[in-house]
């Protein structure tokens, strides 16, 4: 079950965190996998440990929030059968103290980023005759997070993305879905507790757990293991769908 043999993986943000997890992930159940960085140095230890493995991974240094770029890498790449659009950046602050141009920067990689990458991957899905895309949402898009005013709104609107896709592009035998986690223990919170909490770090980091009613945070392994299933033929059912991965977040937080 869950297998991606002869299958062709996009996945972009792959490089560290859930990208990683997924990545490599998806190379162990038979995919070639093409990581999409800004930086190709950030890939190339996922690439060297999936290589490790016997799996197959290949890193392209591309900035998701230019078009032309993107359409560049995709070219390269080619045919393939999924796109998982997991690159994205984070960002505190509420609508009266976000910059212009922190809305734009964000607004830019987290959204932008995904439809140019949906964008350039149509057309190459359409050749595999079909193919599945996975984005990656947040619970921000659900509930909204306390200062996280332009990180929800983004968030939102990929979800509204996959919605839209999913029904365009049905009878083209594309598929298209998106994951919502809630808080996943990455090095990218380890960073933020270091950077904001100095000597605090593990009394925050417990106190940002049990903001999950289950008492803990995701790990990236979980959320790659859901977003394997949805790029599975196991999945072919499903399309138009978000799913949280939350530890009871949405629900039994109200």
């Amino acid at each position: 079950m869950f297998s991606l043999q002869n299958k062709k993986a996009v996945v972009t943000g792959g490089g560290s965190g859930i990208g990683k997890a997924i990545s490599v992930l998806f190379a162990q159940q038979g995919a070639a996998v093409h990581i999409i960085e800004l930086s190709e140095e950030n890939a190339a230890g996922t690439v060297q440990e999936i290589h490790a493995a016997g799996g197959k991974a290949t890193a392209h240094s591309c900035n998701v929030a230019n078009q032309q770029d993107v359409l560049k890498t995709f070219a390269a790449i080619g045919v393939h059968h999924i796109l998982v659009n997991n690159a994205g950046i984070a960002h505190i602050g509420k609508a009266d103290t976000t910059t212009e141009a922190d809305f734009d920067r964000v607004m830019n990689v987290n959204v932008k980023g995904v439809y140019n990458s949906i964008h350039a991957a149509i057309p190459k899905l359409k050749e595999a005759g079909g193919g599945v895309i996975v984005n990656m949402a947040s619970i921000a898009a659900w509930v909204g997070l306390s200062d996280r005013f332009v990180y929800s709104t983004a968030k939102g609107a990929v979800m509204a993305m996959t919605l839209s896709v999913a029904k365009d592009y049905i009878q083209d035998n594309i598929r298209c879905n998106s994951v919502s986690p809630a808080r996943v223990h990455t090095p990218f919170v380890d960073g933020f507790l270091k950077n904001n909490y100095a000597g605090r770090e593990q009394e925050m980091f417990e106190k940002l757990s049990k903001t999950q009613p289950i008492g803990r945070m995701a790990t990236p392994a979980e959320v790659a293991a859901l977003v394997l299933y949805l790029c599975s033929d196991e999945a072919s059912f499903i399309t138009g769908c978000d799913y949280p991965i939350d530890g009871g977040f949405i629900k039994l937080n109200s």
